[in-house]
């Protein structure tokens, strides 16, 4: 499995995604017993890019399991800043002491029971 996972990591990356920053980021209960929900906001530089969080792939589980805030351009850009706000049930993919938030500039770690 970790061969597999070298293997994937030299593939190219894309042209139209980029880590973005992000300003705000917090985890809350969910409504079910063990779950919890990752929001994460900030500006995004482009009025038609989508704003999403990746988990990051691991063979075993981190301390702090990473979150990507990954923007991604389609169509005609139109270059106007505009805030965004995105969330993910993280009650899966919760390293041994948390979760830890990456941006294009920044890092934010988060400890989740």
């Amino acid at each position: 499995m970790e061969a597999e996972l070298k293997k994937f990591q030299t593939l190219p990356p894309p042209s139209v995604c980029r880590l973005i920053d992000f300003t705000h980021a917090d985890v809350r209960p969910g409504f079910v017993t063990n779950t919890f929900i990752l929001t994460v906001s900030g500006d995004k530089p482009w009025l038609t890019m989508t704003v999403e969080l990746y988990p990051l792939i691991y063979i075993h589980q981190p301390e702090y399991w990473g979150f990507e805030v990954v923007g991604c351009m389609s169509g005609i850009g139109l270059p106007v800043v505009i805030p965004y706000h995105v969330s993910i049930d993280i009650s899966h993919h919760r390293g041994t002491k948390g979760i830890e938030v990456i941006g294009a500039h920044s890092r934010k770690q988060i400890n989740v029971p």
